[in-house]
């Protein structure tokens, strides 16, 4: 028993080690992104034609954690990632080592890539077409707080979201899933992507279409790149059992 609790205490230690790692790398791309908030902020609304009202000295404060904080996100994901590998490494096989580490730099891209999808394409659709109910009826007033929360809602997701092949090829690599799986669950996929844009843009059926297209494309892009990583996967496992074997044919007596 005292050999498991010291067992149990070391990896608590090492996980307390990781976990004290990951926090030091956001809280230090947090302090930088706050250094530098106030052009990212000026890039973020330069295309606004009005200025963005505060109703209290606490919402700018607030409105610059949270640029910071999506910025001390996407960097710290990739960190997260490679501390969770060191973590979990002692129990891994060689060969999962390898597969698992060489995942992590696309995490940081594929983020950023979903990040860019939903600011450049999905945010200045869903803006304008509720800018434009509003014209002749309604004066238009914003205030930094809600402009920054509507943004966010409309670009963070996309940033989880584009992982989607990154996560498949990775779980097919490790054998949890398989393309036979995932084409069997298309239809109830498809249903739940359709969802997720429903969700996340305004109700008109443009918007929609615009959204549910790409995240489709996603689910049968993981689809093929599962398809692919399967066949390696399956032609390495025939290889070293062919070697195998081999090596037993060796070693039977003549």
């Amino acid at each position: 028993m005292k050999a498991e609790e010291m067992f149990f205490v070391e990896h608590l230690g090492e996980l307390r080690k990781r976990i004290i790692i990951t926090l030091a790398v956001f809280i230090t791309v947090l302090s930088v992104s706050f250094f530098y908030v106030q052009p990212i902020y000026d890039w973020l609304i330069r295309d606004l034609d009005q200025q963005l009202a505060v109703l209290g000295p606490s919402e700018i404060l607030w409105v610059y954690f949270m640029i910071s904080g999506v910025i001390a996100i996407a960097f710290t994901i990739p960190v997260a990632a490679h501390q969770t590998w060191m973590f979990i490494k002692p129990a891994l096989s060689n060969r999962e080592q390898k597969v698992t580490l060489s995942y992590i730099p696309a995490l940081f891209f594929l983020f950023v890539l979903g990040l860019a999808f939903g600011y450049f394409i999905v945010y200045p659709m869903v803006l304008n077409f509720l800018l434009g109910l509003s014209e002749g009826h309604f004066q238009t007033f914003f205030t930094s707080e809600k402009y920054f929360k509507f943004m966010m809602n409309l670009t963070l997701p996309f940033g989880f979201l584009f992982e989607i092949p990154l996560v498949v090829m990775f779980l097919t690599s490790l054998g949890i899933l398989n393309p036979n799986v995932l084409t069997k669950a298309r239809k109830v996929s498809y249903f739940g992507l359709v969802v997720v844009a429903v969700l996340i843009t305004p109700p008109d059926l443009v918007s929609d279409f615009l959204v549910v297209i790409p995240l489709l494309v996603l689910y049968e892009i993981s689809i093929m790149l599962s398809r692919v990583v399967y066949k390696k996967k399956l032609a390495k496992e025939q290889l070293a059992m062919e070697e195998e074997n081999k090596v037993v044919q060796m070693k039977r007596p003549s």
